[in-house]
């Protein structure tokens, strides 16, 4: 490719007819092979569910390094699995990637009050609980203040409660709906607020936190939503006094030996440091993956050199493979210069 083709060289979009094309064609194959295929044909929620989470693993690793080539192959595979499962939603008669999409595209629209829906196309929700109003928001028509907060039948309220808890929601509801965020920050600060006021959505503000995240990742959103509906520290610098507390708790029961005790502390320490993370917007899933990138890297180098000098990483000192170690920092510090 000479200099001119490199110069003009654009990346093509597509139009809307043809993505939505693609969309269908992707539904096409996927319906033909759940009818003809051994393997597709015998797919459940439950069989496919390990697949999916490898799948989106995948994901992750084509994310974190940045290969565009591969975060587009593991995306499709991703929404192979949306699809699938909303494949089998049909058939049980439950539900489509038509109910999919539309239950997502209202819930975004609910979720972002500030958004003048009434302006730039014709916009419409398909939730027949739901409506635009006249100021172009999102919401919900007139329901029983219970119906949506309340889903445990033993929680019983006077009538006067249930009239004080509505004037609360619809007040709650104003004042969110009132302001215009003008930073990403401020949209997440009120998102989890508005999630509460949601008809069939989390009651609690944790309990959309999935079971099954990986231990670090949930820790941080959890306090990430707890933050959301102002359950923080007032100033960041504070959360050290916790961080040392904890390291401090954790030594004093290490030193007793105490195995079970130490593993709770051990716990409180990691939580109070991810939760120092949060408070100075780094992510300590990313920052972790990174140092733990930067460990193999090295410690590929120390094997490499070993088996160089002819000799077995487990026949090597401490101190020859520290000295490898030490030149396998200083090229990475050559190299970033």
């Amino acid at each position: 490719m000479d200099e001119e083709s490199v110069k003009c060289k654009v990346t093509i979009m597509h139009t809307k007819e043809e993505k939505l094309a693609a969309f269908s064609r992707l539904m096409d194959v996927q319906d033909r092979l759940r009818l003809q295929c051994p393997w597709d044909k015998k797919q459940t929620f439950e069989s496919l569910r390990p697949n999916t989470i490898e799948e989106t693993f995948e994901l992750c690793d084509a994310l974190m390094k940045r290969d565009y080539k591969d975060i587009k192959k593991e995306l499709g595979d991703v929404l192979e699995h949306v699809m699938f499962y909303s494949i089998i939603g049909r058939e049980d008669g439950e539900f489509d990637i038509c109910d999919v999409c539309n239950q997502e595209a209202d819930k975004l629209m609910f979720r972002h009050p500030f958004i003048n829906w009434n302006e730039e196309g014709n916009w419409s929700v398909s939730n027949p609980d739901m409506y635009i109003n006249e100021q172009g928001q999102v919401v919900y028509k007139e329901v029983k203040s219970e119906e949506r907060r309340v889903k445990n039948s033993n929680d019983l309220v006077t009538d006067s409660s249930k009239t004080q808890t509505k004037k609360q929601d619809d007040s709650s509801l104003f004042t969110l709906r009132s302001s215009l965020p003008s930073t990403a920050s401020a949209v997440e600060k009120t998102w989890e607020q508005i999630k509460q006021q949601e008809k069939d959505g989390n009651e609690r503000v944790l309990s959309g936190v999935p079971d099954a995240l990986p231990s670090l990742i949930k820790a941080y959103r959890i306090q990430d939503k707890a933050c959301n509906v102002g359950f923080d520290w007032q100033k960041k610098e504070d959360v050290w006094d916790k961080v040392y507390e904890e390291i401090g708790e954790l030594k004093a029961e290490l030193a007793k030996e105490d195995k079970e005790n130490s593993t709770k502390e051990l716990g409180d320490f990691l939580f109070s440091v991810i939760n120092a993370a949060r408070l100075y917007k780094l992510n300590p899933d990313n920052a972790l993956e990174q140092t733990n990138q930067k460990f193999i890297r090295r410690f590929n180098y120390v094997e490499d050199h070993s088996l160089k000098q002819g000799k077995n990483l487990k026949d090597m000192t401490l101190e020859e493979m520290d000295k490898l170690w030490d030149e396998a920092k200083k090229q990475e510090k050559n190299n970033k210069n």
